[in-house]
């Protein structure tokens, strides 16, 4: 429920606003905390690893807000549970006591806000300890310092818990921590983009994991480790060009990848560029992001009736989470509140709030394997040339290799695996040996993008192999594949996943285009070569992370064994405008003539895709 009071009508102008927001939002954790403060209880759901773990996740999440609150001379009725807290759940005689850790477990994960903590608000976190609560919040974060964390942004958790025990004039492992920053520099790509570890995906970890860590690293160490520092800013920088484009100008941000729950973490990389002073844009424009960012999700209903954050994205849904999202989880969010750390005078508080800055229609991020796309309405859209590895995270095809993620329109992961409705199979081409059962991009044997034309070759069986261009570009973008197949087929091409709204969507069947439009926008899908018919498919519930009842414009096909061409023109607007009359080849720089399919880049190179199946990509 967002009529939480004071919730939904706070302008988010000033430092008290966003403090009252802060205050808003933690006020309702007061009674789910233990009696020792230890462990914060938010719900009975599950995750991957057990109920006494989640909830010192949940205790240790909220100090990404508190943090920054008490940093910068706020306070809170949370403040002093804290202490009390770390007391009590770093003493193995009492019965809040965290345990001992293993290896790669997820309690080393939690320890960072911790770390973070004895750096940035020791007055209030640390030394209202006695000596001994201090011995033995030590020993307790010490462990992380004995145990393997994964070789990815986890290897950040142990670079600021030795921070926080260096601020603290603690001992620290400065073997191991030299060795994990090293180690951290191996994910650099280009651009200022990292992977989440080599080879791993470039998603919101880059900007709230690894660019955020890097950035408090620099902030904190500018003095002990000046060169490292320089390089994260000037990383942070230059990456900032390019994430700015996932922003619309509403305030949302796109729905791309794992940990979505998170939700206005996706804003914390601009509250971390400001804090550590390394923004390439006017302060305003950073300060914008970020409320804007906020103020858009105070408009969503993220709020159970007590008024705790859930788990979901747009609203409650567990069907999108992670297996590691447990009620706690969260509360990463609280990372945006960093600004709160800032003083009164800084510039991302005195400057004038800034719109989105003129931005190009088009940006190309190869190392993230996207082309990012902009409407006059500020919508973007991220169009995906897809990945040569996967993972076995949850929803790994919704989440990164649908051919298009939108700020707009938001994508769907499947329900469960039987049919259309269930599978959900927005922006995706599915296919099925007639069984009803479907089967999607999960990783590619080959990428590449050249201009706004994005290449894949994808092979759902190791007898089928599909070859897909995407031309990019709104509101319509193409979609083409060639299909060799030693199987009989079923084909579905799903266009934009269009959120119903009641009485107000509109709806239209064609041979070969189908369209739905409504106060959510429109979405429509044209068959332009081997499609049959069209269709609207009505997904499951709570299978979209924007509207629970959603409509998706598809196409079908029935291929018998041999090599088939589709092609196919998506439309998505997101002011609800319908698409009149054909696509716009001449737009889209592509034509499809009778003996060959030729594409034109935007840089003005030509691709041609003779029908006779030899490619020339």
């Amino acid at each position: 429920m967002i009529g939480i009071e004071g919730i939904a009508d706070n302008p988010l102008a000033t430092k008290r606003d966003m403090r009252l927001l802060f205050e808003r939002l933690a006020a309702p954790l007061k009674p789910f905390y233990s009696e020792g403060g230890a462990r914060l209880r938010l719900g009975e759901t599950g995750a991957s690893y057990e109920a006494s773990v989640a909830e010192m996740e949940g205790f240790s999440r909220v100090l990404w807000g508190l943090v920054p609150l008490l940093a910068g001379g706020g306070d809170s009725e949370l403040a002093a549970l804290y202490p009390k807290g770390l007391a009590n759940g770093t003493n193995p005689a009492h019965k809040e006591y965290w345990g001992e850790v293993r290896d790669y477990d997820q309690r080393l994960v939690e320890m960072a806000a911790i770390g973070f903590a004895l750096a940035a608000a020791p007055e209030r976190l640390w030394e209202p300890l006695t000596a001994e609560e201090r011995r033995r919040l030590f020993d307790w974060l010490d462990q992380i310092n004995r145990h393997p964390v994964y070789d990815c942004n986890w290897l950040f958790f142990r670079v600021l818990v030795n921070v926080g025990f260096r601020k603290a004039g603690l001992p620290y492992d400065e073997e191991q921590t030299e060795a994990s920053l090293r180690r951290i520099g191996d994910y650099y790509l280009e651009e200022g983009w990292y992977a989440d570890g080599v080879g791993g995906h470039s998603d919101y970890y880059v900007p709230f994991a690894l660019h955020y860590y890097g950035l408090l690293y620099a902030k904190l160490m500018e003095r002990e480790d000046p060169a490292r520092a320089a390089t994260y800013k000037e990383r942070a920088a230059e990456f900032a060009k390019r994430f700015i484009h996932w922003f619309a100008d509403d305030g949302s941000a796109l729905p791309y990848g794992r940990s979505l729950a998170y939700r206005f973490s996706q804003s914390a990389f601009w509250s971390a560029l400001s804090y550590a002073g390394a923004d390439p844009f006017p302060p305003g424009v950073a300060k914008g992001i970020v409320l804007r960012n906020l103020r858009w999700w105070m408009k969503q209903p993220i709020l159970d009736s007590n008024g705790l954050l859930t788990i979901g994205y747009a609203y409650p849904n567990l069907v999108m989470a992670e297996n590691y999202n447990s009620p706690g989880s969260p509360y990463w969010a609280f990372k945006a509140f960093l600004p709160l750390a800032l003083p009164d005078d800084h510039p991302f508080w005195t400057a004038e709030e800034l719109p989105m800055p003129k931005l190009a229609e088009l940006s190309v991020q190869r190392p993230a394997h996207l082309v990012l796309c902009r409407d006059q309405a500020g919508h973007a859209a991220a169009f995906n040339s897809g990945h040569r590895s996967t993972n076995e995270h949850t929803h790994t095809s919704a989440k990164y290799e649908k051919f298009v993620y939108s700020t707009a329109f938001a994508f769907s992961v499947s329900r469960a695996e039987w049919g259309l409705s269930q599978g959900a199979f927005d922006s995706m081409l599915a296919l099925s040996e007639g069984d009803n059962l479907f089967r999607v991009r999960r990783k590619n044997e080959e990428t590449a993008i050249r201009g706004n034309v994005l290449y894949a070759i994808w092979k759902p069986w190791p007898n089928v192999e599909v070859q897909t261009w995407l031309v990019a570009g709104l509101p319509w973008h193409l979609r083409i594949h060639r299909v060799a197949s030693a199987r009989s087929l079923d084909a579905a091409e799903g266009g934009f996943a269009l959120g119903l709204a009641p009485g107000t969507n509109a709806e239209a069947e064609e041979r070969r285009a189908a369209a739905s439009g409504g106060a959510n926008g429109t979405s429509a899908i044209v068959g332009l070569l081997g499609y049959a018919r069209a269709e609207l498919v009505y997904p499951n519930a709570n299978t979209n992370l924007l509207h629970p009842r959603t409509v998706i414009p598809t196409l079908r096909a029935s291929l018998e064994p041999g090599v088939h061409w589709l092609v196919s023109a998506v439309y998505g607007d997101p002011e609800g405008r319908m698409p009149a009359g054909e696509p716009p080849l001449g737009e889209l720089r592509t034509s499809i003539g009778p003996d060959a399919i030729r594409i034109i880049t935007v840089e003005g190179e030509a691709i041609e895709l003779p029908r006779n199946g030899i490619s020339s990509s």
